[in-house]
């Protein structure tokens, strides 16, 4: 039997038919499909068989996606989406679905039309049995015993096929009867065909004969149809089925073979016209042996030539041409003639003569239809259903126009009659044909489709009537660029009664999305979503994994944490289900390492399950003998730190060890800057005072901020240890156990096989000597994962990234980083290790305040050090004493006294001393160990004297001890130990000194030096806080250290050598200070008064020369209240500026260091202490004052917010200092008789004493006149007055003194200031500068008596 249309399977280029108005029609690409006869009933047309729906599941689940398929880039926005191109999965089954669409009552575009009645030549009678099929064929059509199959017309064409096999049977037989069959049929309605011109043996190599079946007996039923476009290209014709069967003598139904190679419908039914009859094997053999081909399989049709494949397809055309249309043509005509005939009578009559016609309608209803409200059953002869039948013949034959009219009538007829069904397929067909229509379309009746759809599913409740529609109207929506109103209807076609076509429709759906003007990428994303679920529901995992696949790639890294936690789950359990345990693993991993906002509980879930698929896999022997890569718990890398070195041991007992470092100290960049400066003294006093240029500082703990360029240095048999940091971002705990490093060792340019861990034995490398040298590249960290009592192994790896670059403009651009190897340290050869403890040492101490600790140097390494010495922040702390120094064995005073204490009255001592003798010159102490060697497991302790700084508050002091191996090595020459000590100082005594020049006349004030003196005056004042401890201070002795002066005399006018201070109180101390007559710049003279202590040993002339050395080196940051003014005030200084300033600096430069030592006593635990210290004062200008007493740093003041400038600064003279280069004297009786009544005028002698305080010769210029204007001035110089030369130009060299005789001339007796002469000076070397003022001593007051009284 035979049907056009749906669905469509044998292919025609061009046909023609004439309409019922005689218009030639043209019949473009005509498909035919050629079915067996079945009699058994079909499924309802609300819904498909559980095979059907099973072909439909195999056929979408067969259709997958290809590796390499070429997809589409899509980018709109800031999406990249890779989507592909076509869904063959849907166009499948779109084909499939209407391929079994049973055939429906209220349509007939599924009824056959035709019947062909194929009888083999070899027949005995071949009329007789076609006579046989013609009357059966009409018994089951016209006895209404049969509902299927349906009929198009009743009056079915009949086409009778004498089928001739070439290897059997007689040629020129077959000819005669089929000229008998013309004779009967016409020859427009029979044909003879000739097949099987070959024989049976199979076809030589060289001769390629296609398989006529092979691309239509595929099992999941998949049939590409192919329409040619030429008449004559018969060669693409495709076609589903031939069969050729013999006629069985037996009952009127029989049943078909249900293992027929062709039959690709699976269930074989009953009530077959055709049965197949057991034949002898020579007949199979000679008829090709179908049977015995296996179905789907091997190669058909072998006996067929290409003349037997032109024969097939001459065969088919002349059936279609000449037997079909025409047949299709006469029909129309005569529909036509009959709805002609109607046109002419009303509604009401047509409605009144229905039933004389006999096309009344029936109110029952259909036999296979459900019991529904959706209406009426018309009888097969209702003028409705004729109309709708030539509706249908003209929509096949592709006369859309016509089809149109008809439908649109039928639509109209059934609305009246509300029979929703028949009008709903009128409306689906009327909306398809308006599209289809060529020439100017009609706008689609899209309404038309919307009412169809809903009148399906709502009231005829037909899903499949319903989704037919839908795909249709789709379709056309798409093919209109509707893409909106497409997708949803497609959305509104979802149901929860199939979710294979639920989830199809949903892709095509997000698929209408994406491919809008404006794209929706997010709701495209949404659906594909939705379609993974449903196609997850309807087992179809592969589809579903696309799905999901798909829409990750619009959520991913978006900020969507719970749709990526949803998706990435999918895609893990979906793979993992198909299969794929590497793409479950990565989508696992992904869930585990975004930060998830899941709950606890969920989070468990991701984790068991990702946990799951890694312990299947190790079962399974997957990547055998690597460990898996492990998301969780997260290493911060870049926060790894690596330590070189063994744990130092610590305090034992009153020892206390040297901090250095460990992974407990926070790194601190100043700090590390401030180390590193002290290793670079260490290593130049060490070579000489020159720094290697390869210097490297050393780093014993390395971290992110720390210089990782080069490869770190780690020494032989001493532990490496990592420091990982690991973050749970999850809210459920992991337990974690044998965690071990990964690590690989090179030796040169070999490399060590395999990984090993770290608790393996490192034998091979600490034992052999020969390969101690290398390098060790730490890699990962291996571990186990515990959760639930599943247990797996795996490892993270280390990848540390360098810090950005940022030098060089590509830098900028782009983001590179550089390299960081604080992971690949280089092995080297043995090293000595050094440990130092701390015995006694305080936490507290007095500013100024000696104690005296013990420190031990132990060498715990198998190789012995040398060149050991010490850096400190604060070099004047401490000191390991220059001398030996045995103490004072009463009250056990850390300071050396004489023998015999010296008398009061007595004359100071002076010892000459050198200032190298006492102090480094590059801040760096050699540490005195005997031999300068300390032997492997020896151990010395040496005393160390340390003094409390001088200013209060805490201070933090660094200590960095340097040591170096006997046997040199190349890649370290030296180690360092850090120790950090925090000290609190507390004010003891505040000692402020001044000098001033002596007003005494030179030649009165010279000793037996005949070297002019100058007074020292030191206040010394008790200031500490804490009065409940400290009782009172004992100033013990005082000393003095210079190159140029000396104390000379302690002036005491009350006798009282004892001086001591309880709290807040305050002594003043006068001093006579003298010129050296020995002057030497190497050497210094340290004198005592009431000396009791050896003031030049240790430690106090330690300490002394560190504390000086230290205040020089301070000089030129800090700005002390014993620092010139005058150099930060002027202009830029020149040479000659320079020269100036040199020489009036040294007029007033004294250079005298004092030295105040004391003791205080200090109640503790009911126990008197005794505690000695040593302040001193650097005395540099006379008329200044110098302290001890370094002020606390403090925050400097608020400064209000200005908006107007300061006024500018006045102009201050340059070189004030030159005021003071000529010291004056004034010699003269203080009182003076002269009778004035016998002379009026008296002349008094002055002696004037110029003294030359410089170094530098001095022109200087005395001006005796007097150049006052005020009126009190001249009152008083009008009573003297200064005769004989008013000026004096002198010379002066250097320290040179000169007298000069002046008289002054007085009127009458009183009292007068002869202080009123002014003295110019300037260098002698500058000619073109002006004398410069000198400053007069204080007033010269003279008494002036008269001899004789006045009488009254």
């Amino acid at each position: 039997i035979l049907r056009c249309g749906f669905p469509h399977r044998i292919s025609f280029s061009l046909g023609h038919i004439r309409d019922p108005n005689n218009q030639l029609q043209t019949v473009k690409n005509l498909r035919i499909c050629v079915n067996n006869v079945v009699t058994s009933p079909s499924t309802s047309s609300a819904a498909l068989g559980t095979s059907q729906n099973r072909l439909l599941s195999e056929v979408v689940f067969s259709c997958q996606p290809q590796e390499g398929v070429q997809s589409t880039v899509m980018r709109t926005g800031d999406y990249n989406l890779n989507l592909s191109v076509t869904t063959p999965w849907f166009e499948a089954y779109r084909e499939n679905f209407f391929q079994s669409m049973p055939a429906s009552d209220h349509e007939f575009l599924n009824h056959y039309l035709a019947c062909m009645l194929v009888v083999s030549s070899t027949e005995a009678v071949p009329v007789e049995q076609f006579l046989k099929l013609s009357q059966e064929q009409h018994r089951i059509q016209h006895s209404g015993e049969y509902t299927d199959p349906k009929w198009f017309i009743p009056n079915t064409l009949k086409y009778y096929v004498l089928l001739h096999d070439m290897n059997e049977g007689d040629e020129q037989r077959a000819d005669m009867v089929y000229e008998d069959m013309k004779q009967r049929y016409g020859s427009h309605g029979c044909y003879l065909l000739k097949i099987n011109s070959r024989a049976s043996s199979p076809p030589e190599e060289d001769e390629q004969i296609p398989d006529p079946w092979s691309q239509y007996l595929h099992k999941q039923n998949l049939r590409n149809q192919v329409s040619t476009d030429e008449p004559h290209n018969m060669s693409r014709l495709h076609f589903n089925l031939f069969c050729f069967y013999m006629l069985e003598e037996g009952p009127g139904v029989s049943s078909c073979l249900d293992t027929h190679p062709l039959q690709l419908d699976a269930d074989s039914s009953t009530g077959s016209l055709l049965t197949l009859s057991q034949v002898d094997s020579d007949a199979k053999t000679s008829t090709g042996d179908i049977d015995s081909l296996p179905a789907g399989g091997g190669h058909h049709g072998a006996c067929l030539t290409l003349n037997d494949h032109d024969h097939i397809r001459q065969f088919i055309q002349e059936f279609t041409f000449r037997g079909l249309l025409p047949h299709i043509e006469k029909n129309i005509r005569q529909l036509n003639d009959q709805l002609v005939s109607r046109k002419g009578l009303s509604r009401s009559l047509f409605s009144a003569t229905k039933k004389w016609f006999g096309g009344g309608k029936v109110p029952e209803k259909g036999i296979s239809e459900p019991k529904s409200t959706y209406g009426i059953q018309y009888p097969p002869e209702a003028p409705e259903l004729q109309i709708r039948k030539m509706a249908d013949l003209c929509f096949l034959v592709q006369h859309y126009e016509l089809a149109y009219s008809c439908y649109h009538t039928a639509k109209k007829d059934f609305l009246s009659d509300q029979a929703m069904l028949y009008a709903a397929g009128a409306l689906e067909m009327a909306a398809v044909s308006a599209f289809l229509q060529g020439g100017a379309p009609r706008p689609y009746p899209g309404h038309y489709m919307e009412t169809a759809i809903q009148t399906y599913r709502d009231v005829c409740k037909s899903m499949v009537l319903a989704e037919r529609c839908a795909l249709l109207s789709a379709e056309i929506l798409k093919s209109q660029g509707k893409y909106s109103e497409a997708a949803t209807l497609l959305i509104k076609m979802t149901s929860e009664d199939s979710d294979l076509r639920s989830a199809l429709l949903l892709e095509q759906a997000a698929h209408c999305f994406i491919n809008m003007r404006n794209p929706m990428v997010r709701k495209f994303a949404f659906h594909m979503i939705l379609a993974g679920h449903r196609f997850s529901k309807a087992g179809q995992r592969r589809h579903a994994l696309r799905c999901y696949t798909q829409a990750m790639q619009v959520y991913k890294d978006r900020g969507w944490s719970l749709a990526e936690d949803h998706i990435n789950f999918t895609i893990g359990r979906q793979s993992f289900t198909l299969g794929q345990p590497e793409n479950a693993l990565l989508a696992f991993r992904q869930i585990l390492i975004n930060d998830s906002r899941q709950t606890a509980t969920q989070q468990a879930a991701f984790l068991r399950e990702y946990l799951y698929v890694v312990k299947v896999r190790s079962v399974l022997g997957e990547n055998e003998g690597c460990l898996p890569q492990l998301p969780l718990p997260f290493i911060h890398s870049s926060a790894t730190r690596v330590y070189f070195g063994h744990e130092r041991r610590l305090a034992e007992g009153e020892k206390q060890a040297a901090t250095d470092v460990s992974l407990d100290q926070e790194y601190d960049q100043d700090l590390s800057v401030l180390w590193c400066q002290l290793e670079e003294q260490l290593v130049a006093s060490a070579n000489q005072g020159i720094l290697p240029n390869n210097f490297q500082p050393s780093q014993s703990c390395l971290n992110s901020q720390t210089d990782n360029l080069h490869h770190p240095l780690a020494v032989v048999e001493e532990p490496i240890i990592i420091e990982v940091t690991f973050r749970n971002p999850l809210k459920v705990s992991l337990l974690l156990s044998n965690l071990s490093l990964l690590w690989r060792f090179t030796t040169g340019t070999l490399s060590v096989g395999k990984e090993s861990t770290s608790d393996q034995l490192l034998g091979e490398m600490i034992t052999n000597e020969n390969t101690l040298a290398g390098k060790v590249s730490i890699l990962s960290k291996s571990r186990q994962q515990t959760l639930d009592s599943i247990i797996i192994r795996g490892r993270q790896d280390l990848q540390i990234q360098g810090p950005r670059l940022n030098l060089t403009k590509e830098d900028k651009m782009l983001v590179r980083h550089g390299t960081d190897r604080r992971l690949e340290p280089i092995i080297t050869s043995p090293m000595p290790l050094m440990e130092v403890f701390f015995l006694q040492f305080p936490t507290a101490l007095l500013c100024g305040e000696i104690r005296k600790a013990y420190v031990e140097f132990c060498n715990v390494s198998a190789v012995a050090l040398c060149g050991l010495r010490v850096a400190s922040t604060h070099p004047d702390f401490f000191t390991f004493g220059s001398q030996p120094n045995p103490g004072s064995t009463e009250n056990c005073s850390a300071y050396a006294t004489f023998p015999t204490p010296l008398q009061p009255d007595s004359m100071s001592p002076e010892m000459l001393v050198s200032a190298p003798d006492f102090s480094q010159p590059s801040g760096v102490t050699e540490i005195p160990i005997l031999g300068s060697t300390l032997q492997p497991g020896e151990s010395i302790q040496l005393p160390l004297w340390l003094r409390g700084p001088d200013r209060e508050g805490v201070h933090e002091i660094n200590f960095l001890f340097y040591y170096e191996s006997t046997e040199k090595g190349p890649k370290i020459s030296h180690r360092v130990l850090r120790h950090t000590v925090f000290i609190c100082a507390s004010r003891s005594l505040s000692v402020q000194a001044s000098a001033c020049r002596s007003s005494a006349s030179p030649h009165h004030s010279v000793d037996d030096k005949g070297i002019g003196g100058t007074l020292v005056f030191i206040d010394v004042e008790n200031v500490n806080a804490s009065e409940s401890d400290v009782h009172e201070f004992h100033i013990v002795q005082v000393s003095s250290s210079s190159q140029h002066w000396c104390l000379h005399k302690y002036i005491n006018p009350y006798n009282n050598y004892d001086c001591r201070l309880s709290s807040r109180e305050r002594a003043k101390l006068c001093f006579k200070a003298m010129r050296c007559t020995h002057v030497s710049a190497s050497t210094s003279y340290l004198e005592t008064f009431c000396v009791q202590i050896i003031s030049s040993s240790t430690p106090c002339g330690d300490f002394f020369f560190r504390c000086l050395q230290s205040s020089e080196f301070q000089q030129v940051n800090l700005t002390t209240r014993t620092s010139f003014s005058s150099k930060s005030q002027g202009p830029p200084p020149t040479d000659t500026g320079s020269d100036i300033t040199s020489i009036a600096k040294k007029c007033n430069e004294i250079d005298l260091n004092i030295i105040v030592i004391w003791k205080a006593y200090v109640v503790e635990d009911n126990k008197q202490l005794i505690l000695e210290g040593q302040l001193h004062v650097a005395l540099q200008t006379i008329g200044k004052e110098a302290s001890s007493l370094i002020p606390k740093e403090e925050a400097p003041e608020m400064m209000l917010l200005r908006f107007k400038s300061d006024l500018p600064s006045s102009v201050i003279l340059p070189y004030l200092e030159l005021s003071q280069l000529i010291r004056t004297n004034l010699c003269y009786p203080e009182t003076f008789t002269h009778p004035f009544v016998k002379d009026s005028l008296c002349l008094v002698p002055v002696t004037l004493t110029l003294s030359n305080c410089s170094l530098a010769q001095i022109d200087v210029i005395v001006e005796l006149r007097h150049k006052s204007t005020s009126s009190e001035s001249l009152e008083v110089h009008s009573s003297f007055a200064w005769v004989g030369q008013t000026q004096y130009k002198l010379q002066l060299g250097r320290r040179e003194v000169v007298s000069l005789t002046l008289q002054a001339c007085f009127f009458r007796a009183g009292v007068y200031n002869l202080n009123t002469p002014r003295v110019f000076a300037k260098p002698a070397e500058q000619s073109t500068m002006c004398e410069a003022s000198q400053q007069t001593a204080c007033p010269a007051l003279i008494i002036i008596n008269n001899a004789c009284p006045l009488l009254s």
